[in-house]
Order: structure tokens, then C-alpha cells, then sequence
């Protein structure tokens, strides 16, 4: 089953680059999207050992042998870096836009590779699991945002109809024992795994690497290292504090999320839907799975994602989301609850006194089913908050 992306209408505009970046975790519809636009393209997977071997002993003879007069899409690239060298020199030699497809599952290694050969060559895109709006326009949403938060984005699930209880620890699994040997030397693959464990509990947390290193029995230069680690293979992303002090004292720690809430899940040990309804861990999830779609959004444009979130040092005031559109800051909070409260806008109000911003560019995303432009602000339903962006860039 192919399901519609919303990146597709940004791979149109990127295909004007000579190469094509296609970049995301592992199973979030790479291969099935890029194969699907550029369906002309020879496809060449790079797990193939064949493939791989032929293409890091003989770049130039791998490139001429497949050349074709469509395009080449090379999965999994980072397997053979140096190739990007010689395609460099293809690009240089011949006008040919779209041609190579590049993508890839490690973002650490496929940096390295792209400054040193493809800088302003590339253009690159970044596919991530299904967004709420990719949902909706599947048909694949139901109005339980538990159970949304807890099966994640992740399109097998859906493809295949796979139980998140079995699809989840298959991937931690495969993740842990693949990646990870590739990309760090960890000598025990059950300690890093409690890692990702400890930083699903602190979803949503400000990120305290010491607390991290003592209940993990690492040291911090280890935590530092394994969260690099996790976000080059997009399984977090740190959210980082707005830089304006407004006169306040602010914190400078980053707050921890992952891109997908049914991956944090699996690691929570949480089972089903109505598990997640009493767990303590809840409104973070819930927070998790707003930023993480906001980042989507954006990516899905093809844009970088300005988003932080604003608390000063005592903790009085916190925002939960600053989109930076250049011309003004749009504060967002997050609350899980599904009943439309106007304390939900206390923290917009001290934020809009402190900015001298007008109540009505606030939003709250809440987990109630209905949207409405209220006096204090805009409350806007999980269900419409995949709009938000949108709404925003008009």
C-alpha cells in the first residue's frame, strides 16, 4: 500500500538540484516515496552487499555502468561515502537536474560525506513518520489521540497492519545491534538501550545530562556522545530555549523529545491506548507528539524548523513552543487535557504582558475535539493542529 507524503510537492522543487537528499529514520517511507516520484529512476540499494562492494571498488565503473538517461537512486548511501566524490564530478561535468537520489538513515555519517563532496550541489530533504495531516489525508486517523500517540507514525504499522507491541521492540532491537555498532563503539548494547529508555521517561524534560549519566552508571562525556548519537539517527531532537531575555533570566537547558511517541511508548512499556490514558507520563507524550508534528510541517515544506520554547530560570512563566516567523514570535501550548479551560492560557497571558504581544496570535493545542478563536486566544483541537503551520505561513 503507497500512502501519499506530504513531501512530495517539496521534492518537485528539489529535483532543480542536480542531487536529491532524501534523508529520515530508518522505515519512514524513504524508499517507498523516492521510488514512487522519480519511478524512471534505476534503483540501487546499497544494503545489497553486491551492490555495495561494486560501488566502493570501482565508483567510477558502478556510475558509468547504471547510467541511464532518467536517474540513479542510491539507497542507503552512507554505506559508500566515497562515492559522493565521484559523483561530484558528474554533477560538474553534465547539466543534469534530479539525476542522482541520494538517501540515507544516519545523518552523523551522511554530513561528514555532503560538506566535504556535495555542498551546494544538494538539495536536501528530511521525511520523518506520518504527520497528523498525513493521516487525515489517508484516511488512517481516528479521533482517540491516545491511540494515535501511542501506534506513532511509523507507515508499516499501517501498511501491514503490524500491533505497535510487536513492530516497536523489533525495531529498538534492529536499531541498537545495526546502527549503533556502526556508528559508536558501545561495548554494552543493554546499557545504551536503558539509555534510550531513561530519555523517553525525561520526554518533554528540561535535559540534565548529569541525572542522565548517574542513573545510566556513564559518565557525562558518554551521555553527551549517545544523544548525538540518537539524533543523528532521528530518534530525539533536542527543542533549544528562545535567546531573547526579555529582561528575565533564562534557562539554557534544551528540553528532550522524540520524533515519534509510539517508539517512546515501546520504551515506556506502555501496551495499549487506555494504558497511556492513566500513565503519569501522559501530558508529555502529549506535548512530544504536537512538537515533533510542528517539526514535521515543517520539514514536510522543506524548511528548517524555527521553533524553541521560552521559561525563565524560577520556572513561573514557560512556553511550551516559540515558531520564529521573523516578523513576530507565535507563543503555543500544549495541554493534553480534552476539556476547552481558560486556564490553559495563563501561561500565553504572562507571555503576551512580557512581549507585549496581542492575545490573539496564541494558540493552545489541546486534546479536546473542537477549535475556536476565544477572547484569550486561539484554542485549536490535536485534530486541526496539523494545519497549524500552514495557517501560520499564509
Amino acid at each position: 500500500m503507497i500512502f501519499k507524503r506530504e513531501l512530495e510537492d517539496a521534492l518537485l522543487r528539489f529535483s532543480k538540484f542536480p542531487v536529491v537528499g532524501v534523508f529520515g529514520p530508518r522505515q519512514s517511507g524513504k524508499t517507498t516515496l523516492v521510488k514512487t516520484f522519480f519511478d524512471k529512476h534505476k534503483y540501487l540499494n546499497f544494503e545489497d552487499p553486491n551492490i555495495r562492494s561494486f560501488a566502493a571498488d570501482n565508483p567510477r565503473g558502478f556510475l558509468l555502468e547504471y547510467e541511464n538517461e532518467h536517474g540513479i537512486i542510491l539507497d542507503e548511501f552512507q554505506y559508500v561515502p566515497q562515492i559522493l566524490s565521484y559523483i561530484q564530478l558528474e554533477v560538474d561535468e553534465k547539466d543534469r537536474p534530479g539525476y542522482f537520489v541520494l538517501t540515507g538513515s544516519q545523518n552523523f555519517l551522511m554530513n561528514q560525506a555532503i560538506t566535504q563532496s556535495l555542498a551546494g550541489r544538494i538539495g536536501i530533504l528530511t521525511l520523518l513518520p506520518f504527520s497528523i495531516k498525513e493521516l487525515q489525508n489517508n484516511q488512517l486517523i481516528k479521533e482517540n489521540v491516545n491511540e494515535l500517540i501511542f501506534k506513532g507514525g511509523y507507515p508499516r504499522i499501517y501498511s501491514k497492519d503490524i500491533s505497535p507491541l510487536d513492530l516497536y521492540p523489533s525495531y529498538i532491537h534492529s536499531y541498537v545491534e545495526r546502527d549503533i555498532r556502526l556508528l559508536v563503539n558501545v561495548e554494552n548494547l543493554e546499557t545504551f538501550q536503558r539509555f534510550m529508555q531513561l530519555c523517553a521517561a525525561r520526554i518533554g524534560q528540561l535535559l540534565n545530562m548529569s541525572d542522565l549519566a548517574v542513573s545510566c552508571g556513564i559518565d557525562q562525556r558518554t551521555v553527551k556522545k549517545w544523544l548525538s548519537i540518537l539524533e543523528a539517527s532521528y530518534i530525539i531532537f533536542l527543542l533549544n530555549p528562545y535567546h531573547v531575555n526579555f529582561n528575565k533570566r533564562l534557562t539554557k537547558s534544551s528540553k528532550l523529545f522524540f520524533y515519534d511517541t509510539g517508539l517512546a511508548c515501546s520504551l515506556l512499556k506502555i501496551r495499549s491506548s487506555e494504558e497511556l490514558a492513566l500513565s503519569s507520563f501522559k501530558g508529555h507524550l502529549f506535548e512530544g507528539f504536537i512538537v515533533a508534528d510542528i517539526f514535521k510541517q515543517y520539514f514536510n515544506m522543506g524548511a528548517a524548523a524555527p521553533i524553541y520554547f521560552w521559561r525563565d530560570l524560577n520556572g513561573r512563566i514557560e512556553v511550551d513552543c516559540l515558531i520564529d516567523l521573523g516578523i513576530k514570535l507565535v507563543p503555543v501550548e500544549i495541554k493534553s487535557g480534552e476539556s476547552a479551560l481558560d486556564r490553559y492560557f495563563d501561561s500565553l497571558n504572562l507571555w503576551n504582558t512580557l512581549a507585549d504581544s496581542k492575545n490573539s496570535d496564541g494558540y493552545v493545542v489541546y486534546g479536546g475535539q473542537h477549535s475556536h478563536q476565544a477572547a484569550l486566544g486561539n484554542l485549536v483541537s490535536w485534530l486541526d493542529s496539523g494545519s497549524l503551520v500552514q495557517k501560520l505561513s499564509k
